[in-house]
């Protein structure tokens, strides 16, 4: 599945996401999946200025979720105080895969989550 900001927004991402992972058979953990999906994609539109494009896919080894955005700058984890409204999204997304890399592109970077086959 690909998705893209010339025609999604997050929330189509998250909708898009949860379909996707009910019908493939991945064993992940749906939930998780899309609140990956929901954290990244919104970093995506919120610290990067043009596009981002949503690949989800299942492979031999499990489920693979590639979020690819404009900006080379890797995503940076923060220390949030209790009262702060954000700067807990890549926390999360690291607590809930089972794996997080960030690659340079052509055209920016990209963050791959994935969950291994149980």
């Amino acid at each position: 599945m690909i998705i893209t900001s010339a025609d999604a927004d997050i929330g189509d991402a998250r909708r898009a996401t949860s379909e996707f992972v009910k019908r493939s058979g991945a064993t992940a953990a749906i939930d998780d999946v899309v609140l990956v999906v929901s954290e990244l994609v919104t970093n995506a539109v919120r610290h990067t200025v043009g596009w981002w494009r949503l690949k989800v896919q299942v492979q031999p080894r499990g489920l693979v979720v590639d979020v690819e955005d404009s900006s080379w700058v890797p995503p940076a984890l923060r220390n949030p105080g209790w009262d702060a409204v954000g700067g807990r999204g890549w926390c999360i997304v690291q607590h809930l895969a089972d794996s997080v890399e960030v690659f340079e592109n052509s055209g920016g970077k990209t963050v791959r989550a994935s969950w291994a086959r149980s």
